[in-house]
């Protein structure tokens, strides 16, 4: 008697735990996968944005047209162009107010960039968290899956007063398929969660490099 070990009749027939098992781990690769390739396209965009941005600030053109160009465009700004527009109008609302000196002046601008940067490099690392619970988690879940069907399986030869290999295949295979959907769901979150954590960690860098140089900047503007 030939037993089936395909993939779709294991599955079809493990146990309802097991399945519930498989289901949640496909379910996790699932979303994962969609949180990479939205993430990937994030980042990408956020890093041509800055290298665009850098750019055009470099280039020695009069910052209140870069900031009035930033202002009137419809679309919001993000990563360095907004650091940069949130402290060029917190710099230009602070020199109307009578009374504050230039060291207020400065500090005021950099708290208000600051707070923008910390907000962008909250909207960089959005989801990764995830990605880090599914690496993480994914193999003791299908592991999880895996002994309760191993588990199984010794328990239903108790019954019997003669074991064979093909009363217990089925059911380890059925089992041993848990764990391989647990690292298939894990790897690629773990890879996926340590590079985009370092390019995340770079751009907030150069975010936070951009916004010691822009107050250098407005330091040597205020004393003139």
């Amino acid at each position: 008697m030939t037993t089936d070990l395909s993939i779709f009749h294991l599955v079809a027939n493990a146990s309802i735990l097991v399945q519930l098992v498989m289901v949640l781990l496909l379910l996790a690769s699932v979303i994962s996968w969609a949180v990479i390739f939205r993430k990937g396209r994030q980042l990408k965009a956020a890093q041509q944005t800055m290298n665009t941005f850098e750019s055009k600030f470099w280039s020695g053109g009069d910052l209140a047209e870069l900031h009035h160009s930033i202002a009137n465009r419809s679309r919001k700004p993000r990563g360095g162009e907004n650091i940069f527009h949130a402290g060029f109008k917190s710099y230009l609302k602070l020199l109307q107010k009578k009374g504050l000196s230039s060291g207020e002046i400065l500090d005021g601008t950099r708290r208000v960039m600051r707070v923008e940067l910390n907000r962008e490099a909250d909207l960089l690392e959005a989801h990764l968290p995830f990605l880090a619970t599914v690496g993480s988690i994914s193999p003791f879940i299908g592991l999880f899956g895996t002994v309760w069907g191993i588990m199984n399986s010794f328990r239903a030869l108790g019954n019997v007063n003669q074991a064979t290999l093909a009363m217990v295949a089925p059911g380890i295979a059925e089992a041993l398929i848990a764990t391989a959907m647990g690292l298939f769901a894990a790897i690629p979150a773990v890879i996926a969660y340590n590079r985009y954590i370092t390019d995340v960690e770079r751009l907030v860098v150069r975010y936070d490099n951009f916004l010691e140089e822009f107050s250098a900047i407005l330091q040597r503007q205020s004393r003139e």
